[in-house]
């Protein structure tokens, strides 16, 4: 299970997420929780998030610190998008949550889609033309058994900023048309693969710019060229992943995150480590 949240650093925020592990394919369970990053509210300070990612920002009053979310509520994401020729990207709030197919009207709600799916079937359309970033710091995962399970926060060295790959699109949801998102996922590796076997596909900054890129994969006609697009930035997103995965670490914390009904989403204390689990966990 993998769940996101965010801290604040003076008026500053930087943000961490987590999502289901042991689940199938890309469903949620009840155990499943995000927090997302967000800033304190504060109309006069320039958050990290607009700063980082050079966006328009939303309203400060729409920003929350939280440290644990459960599927189907808000998060920041990051999205690009064509307006009469000319590129708008924004940081706006999108809900954690997906469309489910025809044939799959009922269950958990789908909140992650695995890289290795992305090209073909249900994932094309988003892929090809509506990907974002779902920022974070890192996120967390559970070890050991049913009923005695132990969280980890795995995040990035010095918790730098992380920019999770993500999907997102509009739907209609209780009659009102809502933008939605899921985080992309891969096979995990280095301190991410101990404790967990997927992990967040992550983007290194110098391929933001094209997976935000509103301009379709797909050429008209060209289903060779369409495919060729798909795998070429696939390729891509599999290397900046595989690179910033050597990078990080992990530690444990508390246990009563495991208990989203309980645990006050606004403790900062939920991401600090344990007693002796401080340390470089590669």
């Amino acid at each position: 299970m993998i769940s996101w949240t965010h801290r604040s650093r003076g008026d500053d925020w930087v943000g961490f997420h987590t999502w289901c592990g042991p689940c199938s394919e890309h469903q949620a369970t009840k155990r499943q929780r995000i927090v997302p990053p967000g800033i304190l509210p504060s109309a006069d300070k320039t958050d990290q998030l607009v700063a980082e990612f050079v966006a328009q920002g939303g309203r400060p009053q729409d920003w929350r610190p939280a440290y644990s979310i459960a599927p189907t509520v808000n998060a920041p994401i990051v999205r690009e998008w064509q307006d009469e020729g000319t590129i708008e990207r924004e940081i706006t709030l999108a809900r954690w949550d997906w469309p489910k197919p025809a044939n799959r009207p009922t269950g958990a709600p789908i909140i992650n889609a695995r890289i290795e799916k992305l090209p073909t079937g249900f994932w094309v359309g988003a892929f090809s033309n509506a990907r974002c970033i779902v920022p974070m710091i890192g996120y967390y995962e559970w070890t050991g058994e049913k009923g005695n399970k132990q969280p980890h926060f795995i995040h990035a060295e010095d918790d730098a900023l992380l920019a999770a790959a993500g999907l997102t699109w509009t739907t209609e949801i209780d009659g009102q048309r809502r933008r939605v998102f899921v985080v992309v996922t891969r096979e995990a590796r280095d301190a991410s693969g101990e404790v967990h076997d997927r992990m967040p596909a992550f983007l290194s900054r110098d391929l933001w710019d094209d997976w935000l890129s509103p301009a379709s994969l797909t050429v008209d006609g060209d289903s060779a060229a369409s495919k060729s697009n798909r795998l070429e930035l696939l390729d891509e997103l599999d290397a900046s992943s595989s690179a910033i995965a050597e990078t990080m670490r992990t530690h444990e914390v508390d246990r009563r995150v495991n208990n989203s009904r309980t645990a006050d989403p606004r403790d900062p204390g939920l991401i600090a480590p344990v007693d002796g689990t401080v340390g470089d966990h590669r």
